[in-house]
């Protein structure tokens, strides 16, 4: 696909080429403008108030981070996670499109917590553009959004719960703190491992789960729904401001975690 230099998209790219930056910096920096451009007139601003003015502790936004289409990739397990809740929670052929949010939605209710679930339909790289519609439609604060994604650091069968923190090198990770300007959001962290040999990550991540990793596959499944709904359900998500806190900013606190997550934050 050829780009017009008298677009604002090729006077970016030109600028951009003529730095001359390290591949890995110049491809972080087309992701974000490719981000900004995604959300469009939307002010990010505006969205912050008024979801920190609507915005109800009791309503979460989980989101399956992933590749639509890649089904059964380990890339994609969050989003295989999310399916998996949806069976629990008996409401799995809810699913519809919400074109205002580039992504599926099911909106249901576990104990007395509305639950918001995402499977966005944009790939991996720019997931952070539909989580941020969706929060902002559903007046969810940045506090309440738990993102489900594939960690490289934890081998299959070890799962962790992080509140907030740095995207650790995770692409669709990175894309909703850049979009949502926050790092304040909870993330279920499910195992996925390293490739053996000389396997490139790339190809790991985006290749399909083994048929013995399927069968180990299934029961880590339910464990990431008995640890979502526990995680969920807690008193308070987070502790932090109305609105998050700055994507530069880190804090100690950290909410109560259940055994497993402890275990599985360990074992990394």
């Amino acid at each position: 696909m050829l780009i017009r230099n008298d677009t604002l998209a090729g006077k970016f790219l030109a600028i951009v080429l003529s730095f001359r930056l390290p591949m890995a910096i110049m491809r972080r920096m087309i992701t974000k403008f490719i981000n900004r451009a995604l959300l469009g007139t939307v002010s990010f601003e505006k969205m912050t108030n008024d979801v920190a003015a609507a915005g109800s502790s009791r309503r979460k936004l989980v989101v399956g981070l992933g590749n639509p289409g890649m089904d059964g990739s380990r890339h994609s397990v969050g989003m295989a996670a999310i399916a998996a809740l949806a069976e629990r929670l008996r409401v799995a052929d809810q699913w519809r499109t919400d074109r205002q949010v580039s992504g599926d939605i099911i909106v249901s209710v576990y104990q007395d917590t509305q639950l918001v679930l995402l499977r966005p339909k944009l790939l991996m790289n720019v997931n952070g553009v539909s989580v941020v519609k969706a929060a902002s439609k559903f007046s969810v604060q940045p506090e309440h959004i738990v993102l489900v994604h594939d960690e490289l650091d934890k081998p299959l069968g070890k799962l962790g719960i992080k509140n907030g923190g740095s995207a650790r090198g995770h692409n669709g990770v990175r894309s909703c703190v850049d979009c949502l300007h926050t790092d304040v959001m909870s993330r279920l962290r499910i195992g996925i491992g390293r490739p053996s040999g000389n396997t490139a990550v790339d190809r790991h991540v985006l290749g399909r789960f083994s048929k013995e990793e399927q069968d180990i596959l299934s029961s880590v499944l339910e464990q990431c729904v008995d640890l979502l709904l526990t995680h969920l359900t807690a008193p308070q998500l987070q502790t932090s401001p109305p609105g998050g806190r700055s994507a530069t900013c880190r804090s100690k606190e950290r909410t109560p975690l259940v055994q497993e997550a402890i275990e599985g934050q360990r074992q990394k």
